[in-house]
């Protein structure tokens, strides 16, 4: 059975998804007792228009492009490596572009507009891995330092948490963070398929997890990890790649996640905490990973100007 039923444009340079309404479902998250960006009144107080759509859920749209362009190796190496420009909202259209990659090339931009012109995102797709340079790979070279830090001043590069079981069936629902379950998402998700839900239908004989979905897996039990960051403070992400080495993976199985600090970085409005999140099957083998760019607003943090006086006046 095939994986999609996607209508695709196609072109001589590249492959383009119809145009979609993704569905914002992070409405009731909350980060250690307070609302999130995700929610109208948080994000407006920050002076969004509203509560925004999390970023991965716009992976889906790239799903059957890739697997248009690279097949069955697009779920079992495939890498999503993505830097978030622009948020978008409840009832926007945005659409996936797709790059062909040059001949002999396992790697292609990517792209997501609104109807305006907008780019909500850019990066790229590859498969295979084999020393490729994603745009978060370079984009780790080109992070302006985090200078005078107040949320993240204890936070220090190298910092490594424990590992932490996850898992993922259809009817469990994600927790605080993600106050839904994977059933309620393929309700809803913009790009359908019955690999995501029999495994008779799926060429590995069980439904595979949709890649937008890993980052809600690997992120379940992140609130555990107790970084010493100070707060409460409304993140965002900013930047996220998702990898997989050995996929893809299954709803109902085990997985262990462990997560590293790769890299402190800074703007303006907001301090910036990279973790590389490494993720194990059974026999400690990694099947994927996952570089997530968590931006604390400082404006956010209510005493924020006070502790910056205290350290750095």
């Amino acid at each position: 059975m095939k994986a999609f039923e996607t209508p695709i444009t196609e072109t001589a340079d590249s492959l383009t998804g119809p145009w979609r309404r993704p569905h914002q479902m992070l409405h009731a998250q909350t980060y250690d007792s307070h609302a999130s960006i995700h929610d109208d009144a948080t994000a407006q107080k920050l002076g969004f228009q509203g509560g925004t759509i999390e970023g991965p859920t716009h992976f889906s749209q790239f799903a059957p492009l890739c697997e248009r362009l690279w097949g069955k190796a697009w779920f079992e190496t495939g890498c999503i490596s993505a830097h978030y420009r622009n948020p978008s909202f409840e009832g926007e259209e945005v659409q996936a572009i797709l790059a062909k990659p040059e001949p002999g090339q396992k790697q292609s931009a990517i792209q997501t507009v609104k109807r305006d012109g907008t780019e909500v995102l850019r990066g790229t797709a590859s498969v295979g891995g084999g020393g490729l340079v994603t745009a978060l790979d370079q984009r780790l070279t080109e992070l302006k330092p985090l200078a005078d830090p107040v949320i993240l001043r204890d936070v220090k590069v190298g910092m490594k948490t424990a590992r932490q079981t996850v898992r993922m069936d259809f009817d469990r629902n994600m927790g605080d963070l993600y106050p839904f379950s994977l059933a309620d998402k393929l309700k809803v998700i913009t790009e359908p398929s019955p690999w995501y839900r029999n495994g008779p239908d799926s060429p590995w004989g069980r439904p595979i997890i949709p890649m937008e979905m890993l980052s809600v897996l690997f992120q379940y039990r992140s609130r555990e990890d107790r970084l010493p960051m100070r707060g409460p403070a409304v993140g965002l992400f900013a930047d996220q790649e998702i990898r997989l080495s050995r996929g893809p993976l299954f709803v109902g199985e085990d997985y262990q996640t462990e997560r590293e600090v790769v890299a402190l970085s800074g703007s303006r409005r907001t301090e910036s905490l990279w973790m590389r999140t490494t993720v194990f099957a059974s026999g400690d083998m990694p099947v994927a990973s996952m570089l997530l760019n968590l931006a604390s607003i400082k404006d956010s943090y209510a005493s924020y100007a006070q502790e910056y006086a205290a350290l750095y006046a």
